[in-house]
């Protein structure tokens, strides 16, 4: 099994350098339900940024190709649980994925309370503000 980086990801979804893509191409299409690629949180993270910042990519548009991602035998997620409940909290127009992430991953390890300065996480991720 091979575990993904952003930028395969990237050139996958963009085909923003063709030489690039047709390489990234050949990758996706040899993985299968028995031999999946691995995705880590960190790479999904950076993922959203750089499709949000650098491609311009809607929120709705991120969402979709997320969860497609979510129902690919093909890619194996780290910690798919977490992923599935960030997109959940992400499809909110006001909260920052990655404080989805670190608000589901929190929840998941048991802890009921996210403390956080950041009041708009505080309001859109379930975080509590520091009193």
């Amino acid at each position: 099994m091979i575990a993904l980086d952003t930028n395969i990801l990237v050139r996958f979804l963009t085909k923003d350098d063709p030489p690039q893509s047709i390489l990234v191409r050949a990758v996706m299409l040899s993985l299968t339900a028995q031999n999946p690629a691995w995705v880590g949180l960190a790479v999904m993270q950076q993922l959203v940024w750089v499709l949000t910042s650098i491609f311009g990519a809607s929120r709705s548009d991120v969402v979709t190709v997320l969860k497609l991602f979510l129902t690919r035998k093909e890619l194996l997620l780290e910690q798919s649980d977490v992923v599935r409940h960030s997109v959940r909290i992400y499809e909110d127009p006001k909260v920052e994925f990655s404080d989805c992430l670190i608000s589901a991953s929190a929840q998941a390890a048991g802890f009921k309370q996210i403390l956080t300065f950041d009041q708009l996480a505080a309001k859109t991720a379930g975080m509590t503000l520091v009193p």
